[in-house]
């Protein structure tokens, strides 16, 4: 077994320190951006366009709701199958967490609303490829989308994000 020691004073430590810092930041700078692969750039605007595809904000009228699903591909019929005010728990639950998960997944987070009393929007979606019913729910907070999902009726069925 070897062991190495050395003593490096402060003066050498910090002209080290600044060297590293320095490379870092050129290394930063100077790499070309050009040279990305072209399905690496489509991705980042993809994920930008998902997060504008339904402005969140914005959403007033049955019309501003049925734009916003629209938006994500979903053909849905035009009048809510219901439309009725929920309360977000204080304390979530097995069932919410997982729940929030989804809704985190689409930029969304349903924590800051717990205790809030929001719209709930249920539309029946036409061309989701599931057999049977599928949903589609918008939580609503001061015209603003704060929760959506894509479900099944069935009682082993689904719950999903927007995205297809």
């Amino acid at each position: 077994m070897f062991v190495f020691s050395f003593k490096l004073s402060t003066l050498k430590y910090i002209g080290v320190m600044a060297v590293c810092t320095l490379a870092i930041v050129l290394t930063v700078v100077l790499v070309p951006t050009e040279n990305v692969p072209s399905d690496f750039n489509n991705l980042a605007v993809a994920t930008v366009a998902q997060r504008k595809q339904g402005d969140f904000k914005n959403v007033k009228t049955n019309e501003d709701r049925i734009k916003f699903l629209e938006s994500y591909g979903w053909e849905i019929d035009s009048d809510p199958v219901d439309a009725l005010e929920v309360i977000i728990p204080e304390t979530f639950d097995k069932v919410y967490e997982k729940y929030n998960e989804i809704q985190k997944s689409q930029g969304l987070d349903l924590e800051k609303y717990k205790g809030k009393s929001v719209l709930r929007y249920t539309y029946t979606v036409k061309n989701h490829s599931d057999v049977g019913t599928v949903y589609a729910n918008l939580l609503i907070y001061k015209n603003r989308v704060i929760g959506a999902d894509v479900s099944s009726a069935v009682a082993d069925g689904f719950v999903q994000g927007l995205e297809r």
